[in-house]
């Protein structure tokens, strides 16, 4: 049951991409200055004081797909940094459907600016296409290498695969996740919708993406993996 839970749970990330505006070319306005909640930069917000940022890359589940955008997990945990004191900008670079080679690609452009801490959440739709799982190492290794090159916290956020495709590939694509964080020496969330994938009160009507609350609990489970980061002293501005 598990099993057939958790394969519900991941089969529509895809289905995602099909609600949201095309990427090609880069993402829009709205959807990369995403900063939880708050209006893109104006003319008359432009000059306030820069903060250093934390940056989700991930898929549909931190794009917060069929939520508001002061519902996503990330703008939920801007809300958390605002209330505790942290002087951080959170920058939303989820994008609905994109894989782990998507995240790559836009890398760079995604870590423009004073990035403190990176929060890697991709890799579902590599799974529910059936990619490569060394694909998919090799594509998140470089990602942790160019963060490793510019001193940047990482925060892994790992998924499961569907059973479907057999107990091998399940096993090898849930060890990518577990092996990248012992090589780099990274903070793990071993499974991103841990106590929300599958419970229908927690999700919105597909049965697949957080509903709001559902939300609050992955922001939990996030900060509980980005909160150590924050406490080191040079990390936080007074």
């Amino acid at each position: 049951m598990r099993h057939v839970v958790l394969s519900l749970a991941i089969a529509g990330l895809l289905a995602g991409a099909a609600c949201r505006p095309s990427t090609r070319g880069g993402l829009s306005e709205a959807q990369t200055s995403a900063r939880s909640g708050q209006a893109p930069p104006t003319d008359s917000n432009v000059k306030t004081e820069a903060k250093p940022r934390i940056v989700f890359l991930g898929d549909s589940l931190t794009a917060g797909l069929g939520l508001s955008r002061d519902a996503s997990y990330p703008a939920l945990l801007q809300r958390k940094l605002d209330g505790r004191g942290y002087r951080y900008e959170v920058v939303n670079a989820g994008v609905s459907g994109d894989t782990s080679a998507g995240g790559r690609r836009r890398l760079d452009w995604s870590l423009e600016g004073d990035v403190k801490i990176l929060v890697v959440a991709l890799g579902a739709n590599d799974g529910l296409r059936g990619l490569s799982p060394q694909d998919m190492k090799a594509n998140l290794s470089t990602i942790l290498d160019r963060a490793a090159e510019k001193k940047i916290t990482v925060i892994l956020a790992g998924m499961e695969a569907p059973p479907n495709y057999g107990a091998d590939y399940t096993r090898q694509f849930r060890d990518v996740y577990l092996e990248l964080a012992k090589q780099y020496d990274v903070r793990l969330v071993p499974f991103l919708l841990q106590g929300v994938a599958g419970i229908s009160g927690l999700n919105q009507a597909d049965g697949i993406h957080p509903n709001a609350r559902g939300a609050q609990l992955v922001a939990d489970l996030v900060w509980a993996a980005l909160e150590p980061a924050l406490a080191r002293p040079a990390a936080v501005t007074p």
